[in-house]
């Protein structure tokens, strides 16, 4: 059923409240018989129930209910009905009064000459006696006469209809109303946004926007291998002429030592040694092995002044080498390292 837009405001005058108490009676017998105006009643109701959340309660002030009390009496007092004025009892009948009273009224009233008999007055007939009853309150009596002329020929005054004027002054009623509930209703859904944007921890949790999470994924360039230094030892003997390449890698202090021309003993073997004066006493790296090359990653554990500033030196020890980590033999190759390739520097990112 579609609605016009009287019912959709008196829907929303309801739910604002604002109705009086024959526009409250009508929009619920409304209601009651049909569930599509009930539920856009609901509507508008859901509509503005939010305005609720956002105003505090507020006590009015004493001088308020003063004026409702007084409202409320002098309304009171102008719904009672008048009280009519009793009226006073009539005087009592002459032959009800006693007869001394009689004598002195009759007395002290004004003799009237003696009328002959021929022009006396016609008796009268007598009254009946008035009500007692003074208490009844009077009774308007319908006119059921035929009616006067004279009143019946006056022209009547002409009848205004004002019904037009009444249903318009309601309509712009309904329309301010409509009017100043939706704008209150956009102010506190721009105070609301406004909030949840600037300061969300101002609302209560059920009107707290939801934290957005957003995955970013940065991709950084893998930086290029950066060369290492390189340190090279040329171990010889006092006889002049190398007996072992000693390489040494300067990131990660992995050596190497190539045999050149130096062969053990039957029964005896080679062993390198660091010397170092920052150390109390030669430390063993090693004892060389009978192929051209022998890798170690012992240089990790010393400082890089310790490798860099040492002298290397290959002792002839039993075979396996020292037994207790001490040399037994004088050196016959030694040697120091010296940077054959140096690290690489970082380059300056090239101008656009």
């Amino acid at each position: 059923m579609a609605y016009s837009d009287d019912h959709i405001a008196l829907a929303a005058e309801y739910a604002l409240g604002t109705l009086d108490a024959d526009e409250r009676a009508q929009v619920e017998t409304m209601m009651a018989v049909d569930e599509a105006f009930a539920a856009i009643v609901q509507a508008w109701a859901y509509r503005l129930g939010a305005l609720n959340q956002m105003v505090g309660a507020v006590e009015p002030r004493p001088i308020v209910w003063e004026n409702i009390r007084s409202e409320i009496v002098r309304t009171a007092l102008a719904q009672q009905p008048p009280v009519a004025a009793e009226a006073s009892p009539p005087p009592p009948p002459a032959s009800e009064l006693p007869a001394s009273d009689a004598a002195e009224s009759a007395g002290d009233a004004p003799q009237s000459p003696i009328v002959p008999h021929a022009e006396a007055a016609p008796p009268q007939m007598p009254r009946p006696e008035p009500d007692a009853l003074t208490d009844v309150a009077p009774q308007f009596i319908p006119q059921v006469h035929a009616p006067d002329l004279a009143v019946a020929r006056a022209p009547q005054a002409a009848v205004v209809d004002d019904g037009n004027v009444i249903r318009l002054e309601s309509r712009v009623k309904r329309w301010r109303s409509v009017a100043s509930a939706a704008g209150a209703l956009a102010a506190a859904l721009l105070i609301m946004l406004s909030l949840q944007i600037f300061l969300p921890d101002a609302l209560p949790g059920a009107l707290r926007p939801a934290p957005r999470i957003q995955t970013v994924e940065v991709k950084i360039p893998a930086a290029p291998l950066a060369t290492s230094a390189q340190y090279v030892a040329l171990l010889q003997g006092q006889a002049g002429g190398p007996a072992f390449i000693l390489t040494v890698d300067g990131a990660t202090k992995n050596f190497t030592v190539r045999k050149v021309g130096a062969t053990p003993e039957p029964g005896k073997s080679f062993e390198l040694w660091l010397i170092s004066d920052k150390l109390p006493r030669p430390r063993s790296l090693g004892v060389i092995g009978a192929s051209d090359f022998t890798a170690r990653p012992l240089l990790a554990g010393y400082d890089p002044d310790v490798v860099n500033g040492a002298t290397y030196a290959v002792t002839v020890e039993q075979a396996g080498g020292s037994p207790d980590g001490n040399p037994h033999s004088a050196p016959v190759f030694t040697g120091k390292l010296i940077e054959t390739v140096p690290p690489a520097q970082p380059q300056a990112p090239a101008k656009k």
